[in-house]
């Protein structure tokens, strides 16, 4: 069905769907679509498929530089960035990998990249219990880039900081501090 609208689609905009570079286009496109979208079709519980662990850690988690890429729900048009998520341990950890398949769960939907940051610090505050989750995105969206404003080197920077990352200013900012741009270190 996806095919077809497309192919509409491209009718409309005055295009000759038989023509070599867009017989399979229709084809192409419902399938980048669905795999965009595909974070629709995954649950929290799947994606962080039991990897929760009793430790005791009370020191703060960090996985930084997270590939970001999704679809503005309102343009259908791409922002990508990166994702920095931290938490500090209350009784559970979380296995390492699970944060940017959790990150990457939310991304694959069409977003608004302030929720989609608020989904990520809320899913781990529910999951984890935490004393605190601290998630700072910042993103390029091309719909600001290559329409409307047109402005190159724009930057979306959106954060959420739930527990000690918001009611500790030291927290907060050793967590800043940490995911300032360094030289590659590894």
């Amino acid at each position: 069905m996806i095919e077809k609208l497309v192919a509409q689609i491209l009718k409309e905009l005055g295009q000759d769907v038989q023509r070599e570079g867009l017989e399979r286009t229709p084809e192409r496109v419902a399938q980048a679509l669905r795999f965009l979208t595909s974070g629709y079709a995954k649950d929290v519980k799947d994606v962080l498929n039991d990897a929760l662990f009793v430790e005791d850690y009370d020191e703060m988690v960090l996985v930084k530089d997270i590939d970001v890429f999704s679809l503005c729900e309102h343009h259908l048009i791409p922002f990508f960035g990166k994702a920095h998520v931290a938490y500090l341990p209350g009784k559970k950890i979380l296995g390492l990998s699970k944060i940017p398949r959790l990150v990457e769960m939310f991304s694959r939907r069409l977003q608004v990249q302030e929720r989609l940051t608020t989904q990520i610090a809320q899913t781990l505050q529910e999951v984890l219990q935490p004393r605190g989750v601290a998630v700072v995105m910042e993103a390029i969206h091309l719909c600001m880039v290559m329409r409307g404003v047109e402005k190159q080197n724009s930057r979306a920077v959106t954060s959420a900081m739930l527990g000690a990352f918001r009611d500790r200013p030291a927290t907060r900012a050793e967590f800043m501090e940490l995911i300032k741009p360094r030289g590659n270190v590894i």
